[in-house]
């Protein structure tokens, strides 16, 4: 029964990642077929983001109210009928409205299941977990692919991928029951910790989840971690023929083998996570991203590039799931629902906020900014990260200190 639930879980996750990245494969021959500007992708990007945004705020009232096999049955219904409108999208406004939706169903389904995991599984099952988002990611578009190659076009791409996540829906609904039992069992497992930690862990005193020391920080993290990974996927083709001098189609397999750097730096990390604490591969991370960012932006031989970008990649892999997976061990279990949303919301808005800003302050100056920029985000997301576990480290201290001599008050969590 643990098992066949892990693997809905698992399933959840890889069709989470199958509609992410369905627009920029259909895109260009969507344009057309709506007679509309090729740059309007980017509206509907920022309407998809912008209903993840948010669904993520507000997944922490939404999980109060409901379980999260419940919302996760709701979130996938919800982007398969939005998957459904593509395929039958009449006109523009359909598909703002439909990006919407896509983006709302998104929001909530993705902060609950990585809460859930954070909360009841190992850090290796949110790396692994995580690597078969990208699976799911990589396949959206190579299905999309195979079909505007044929006969048939990006609206039969669309409608099978819907079918895809209707099934999943279906296994859902069938083994929702599975969810409630394994949710009992496993909170009757944590039940006595989680009753000790309320009442001698003076976190949950707390009340708004904004008052604890290092959650700015945090959000700050995942804000320019998205916006490093996003920038060298949306411009680092562009930087490869303008400052490298490379083919355009060579620069995009770069790309997309960076992409499976962190895919597989993902997996390796689910391994890695027996051995090594999280806060261990942030830092190693993070460190390798630095390395591969300095090789990606001096002037060596052409191969240097390629392993730099493969380094940003392999070291960005774990960081992501690491971050989402230390949140309870960061600010209590209490405390984590809603902070979950509120740094899945920040990430999102890393992601589009920061390479549009990138791509303006390159258009004024040159493109060669790439490096130095990811590079700059790196750095600032180590200072970030370091602080945060130093805030760790005199938490614990003090809390020790406030179980010694049962002090309950704010002063203690402060």
């Amino acid at each position: 029964m643990a098992t066949l639930f892990l693997v809905m879980i698992y399933l959840s996750f890889i069709t989470l990642g199958l509609p992410d990245s369905l627009l920029g494969a259909a895109w260009p021959a969507m344009h057309k077929d709506f007679d509309i500007s090729l740059s309007f992708a980017g509206v509907l990007s920022i309407a998809i983001a912008y209903g993840t945004i948010m669904s993520s705020l507000a997944s922490g009232t939404i999980l109060k109210r409901l379980e999260t096999g419940q919302i996760t049955l709701l979130s996938c219904l919800l982007t398969a009928f939005a998957l459904l409108g593509f395929y039958y999208a009449p006109s523009l406004i359909w598909l703002i409205v439909l990006a919407l939706l896509l983006g709302l169903g998104a929001g909530s389904v993705d902060s609950a299941l990585n809460h859930y995991v954070a909360k009841h599984y190992k850090a290796h099952h949110m790396n692994w977990l995580h690597c078969l988002w990208g699976v799911g990611a990589t396949l959206g578009p190579i299905i999309m692919a195979a079909f505007m190659s044929g006969q048939q076009g990006w609206r039969e791409g669309y409608i099978t991928v819907a079918f895809i996540q209707f099934a999943l829906v279906v296994l859902l609904f069938i083994t929702l029951p599975l969810w409630k039992r394994m949710a009992s069992h496993q909170t009757t497992g944590i039940h006595e910790d989680k009753e000790l930690q309320n009442n001698l862990d003076p976190i949950s005193i707390i009340e708004k989840p904004m008052q604890l020391k290092g959650v700015k920080i945090t959000l700050m993290t995942f804000l320019f971690y998205s916006g490093a990974e996003s920038s060298v996927i949306l411009w680092g083709s562009t930087y490869l023929v303008s400052i490298k001098e490379l083919e355009a189609v060579v620069a995009a397999q770069w790309i997309s083998m960076y992409y499976g750097g962190m895919t597989i730096g993902r997996f390796i990390a689910g391994f890695v996570t027996y051995k090594v604490s999280n806060h261990m591969l942030i830092r190693s991370g993070l460190v390798m991203a630095l390395v591969g960012a300095l090789l990606f932006m001096l002037p060596l031989p052409i191969i240097f590039s390629f392993v730099g970008l493969m380094l940003i990649g392999l070291g960005f892999g774990p960081i992501y799931p690491c971050m989402l997976h230390d949140t309870p061990k960061r600010f209590g279990k209490d405390q984590s629902q809603k902070l979950m949303g509120y740094q899945m919301a920040a990430a999102y808005t890393g992601n589009t906020l920061l390479p549009p800003v990138l791509g303006w302050i390159a258009a004024q100056t040159s493109i060669m900014i790439l490096p130095f920029v990811v590079a700059i985000y790196i750095i600032i997301m180590l200072l970030g990260s370091e602080n945060m576990n130093r805030i760790l480290k005199m938490r614990t201290t003090d809390v020790s200190t406030c179980k010694h001599y049962s002090l309950r008050s704010k002063k203690c969590a402060q």
